[in-house]
């Protein structure tokens, strides 16, 4: 596929470029907010999707994510609080130069590290692309199955906390993805003779549900009347050249390591983020200005996670794998329109997936355009007390839920599932895990029994088929280093 053959004016239409600047607006805005996340805004948008074509639905998703990504670094800087969990290590850096008097330098080292780690990935996403493209076509149902089961392998084992926990996460969701009819035989199966489920469980109403509505209790059992004050003065971004020239070698290396960090599914930017503060930090000929102001602290962890979103986005546009949690959720959108990301997408929509990708490009620099003259206006957002911003949530959340279909029914299973997903947080249970096993769940299923059908009920389709075999050799790598590294971290706790 020649990445150059696609008609970049076609991408300049009125729909795209409302798409990218309204998720533009809302990320950033979304991200800044503490407690929210990318994650979040990308389930309460979701249902907005449900009407739009399908390229500007996407790009206003994912444009969402890449704003989020900087707009986390706002609050993290005036406030010392990180809006997302990838700005918890620009916090150390940023907030301490802000305190010096100068919140409008720390905003721009993030703004133009973000701009810069965006554009990267984008750009390796391009170029990348294209051969995995060529070797992805190749594979038939048995190497989708197991590139599937590669992608929970690898969620479940480096991307999380408590395995077993995540094992179950992965089940939980495996399971509630065969809710519905049968494809294969046409058998409603687990509907409790629920028309409404005959399609299976709603995408939008579990994501939103399981998304917003815990986040709407803890909001709800906090200080109502918090208030995230900010002195929204002297936040103009500023930035010399001659200030970002140092940080040119930094924001390099944040951007390789965010977009690798990407491509792994289940890993994510927060895991990016603290690699690349740690190498930035390293190889500093002054380590110990970091934690105390440092721009380096500032440009490495910014790059890294917008560099993430792009890597992310490789695997499943590519093969059909989510990179992150908030990729999972944007693959709904996918479905949402009766598209299977991966590798078919390319040889039926070719022009569908360099679209999406030169519009994540695009993004970026509205990202820039939009964080440069809009930053100290998006701080004002931060006085909003709890008890508005929870009420907004949980209204947005529910209309998301139903308008999608228009049947409470769809409200009923977001307030549920977001109900049971708040003690199930609380308890240390992975949603990533089991928002990858719920998408991917009927891919998982689908392949299989195809690929035994094929073989005539013989396994061994999956060990005599090139292919096959060195995905088997990767998920085999990938458990055995989960294994040495939890076996290595708990000695070296037992002899601490």
């Amino acid at each position: 596929m020649d990445i150059f053959a696609f008609d970049l004016l076609s991408l300049f239409t009125w729909q795209n470029i409302t798409a990218i600047l309204m998720g533009v607006l809302i990320g950033i805005s979304i991200g800044m907010m503490p407690g929210l996340g990318p994650t979040v805004g990308v389930a309460l948008v979701l249902p907005v999707t449900y009407t739009m074509s399908t390229v500007p639905a996407i790009l206003l998703l994912v444009a969402l994510y890449q704003a989020a990504e900087y707009g986390g670094s706002i609050s993290a800087i005036t406030l010392g609080i990180p809006g997302t969990a990838s700005a918890v290590a620009t916090t150390l850096d940023g907030n301490p130069m802000s305190k010096k008097g100068y919140p409008g330098k720390a905003l721009g080292y993030s703004l133009y590290a973000s701009f810069c780690g965006g554009l990267f990935g984008g750009v390796l996403l391009l170029v990348l692309i294209g051969p995995l493209t060529k070797m992805a076509i190749r594979f038939s149902d048995p190497e989708i199955f197991l590139i599937a089961l590669l992608g929970l392998v690898s969620v479940v084992g480096l991307g999380s906390k408590d395995i077993p926990k995540s094992i179950i996460s992965v089940i939980f969701g495996l399971l509630l993805s065969t809710v519905g009819i049968d494809v294969f035989t046409g058998i409603s199966r687990f509907t409790l003779d629920i028309p409404s489920l005959s399609e299976g469980i709603p995408f939008v109403a579990l994501i939103t549900g399981l998304f917003a509505v815990p986040e709407v209790i803890n909001l709800a059992t906090g200080n109502l009347g918090k208030i995230y004050v900010s002195d929204t003065k002297n936040l103009k971004v500023r930035l010399s050249l001659k200030e970002f020239r140092p940080v040119i070698k930094t924001i390099l290396k944040g951007s390789v390591i965010g977009s690798i960090i990407g491509i792994i599914p289940g890993v994510g930017p927060s895991a990016a983020t603290w690699i690349s503060y740690a190498e930035a930090k390293r190889s500093s000929k002054t380590p110990e200005e970091f934690g105390k102001g440092a721009p380096e602290g500032i440009a490495a962890p910014e790059s890294a996670n917008n560099a993430c979103v792009g890597g992310a986005l490789l695997p499943l546009l590519s093969l059909g794998i989510p990179g992150s949690g908030t990729i999972a959720v944007i693959s709904s959108a996918f479905i949402i329109k009766g598209i299977q990301p991966g590798p078919q997408v390319f040889q039926t929509q070719p022009d569908l997936i360099l679209g999406i990708i030169w519009g994540f490009i695009l993004a970026t620099f509205v990202v820039l355009v939009v964080g440069k003259y809009a930053t100290a206006f998006f701080a004002r957002l931060l006085t909003i007390p709890n008890y508005v911003l929870l009420t907004i949530v949980f209204f947005a959340a529910m209309i998301g839920a139903y308008g999608t279909r228009f049947n409470l029914f769809d409200v009923g299973v977001a307030f549920t599932i977001g109900t049971i997903g708040f003690f199930l947080s609380r308890l240390d249970y992975s949603f990533p895990c089991f928002v990858m096993a719920f998408i991917l769940g009927n891919l998982i299923e689908v392949s299989l029994r195809r690929s035994l059908m094929l073989s005539r009920g013989s396994y061994a389709i999956f060990f005599t088929r090139s292919y096959s075999i060195a995905i088997m050799v990767i998920i085999a790598a990938v458990v055995f280093f989960t294994i040495y590294s939890r076996v290595k971290k708990a000695r070296q706790e037992q002899a601490a």
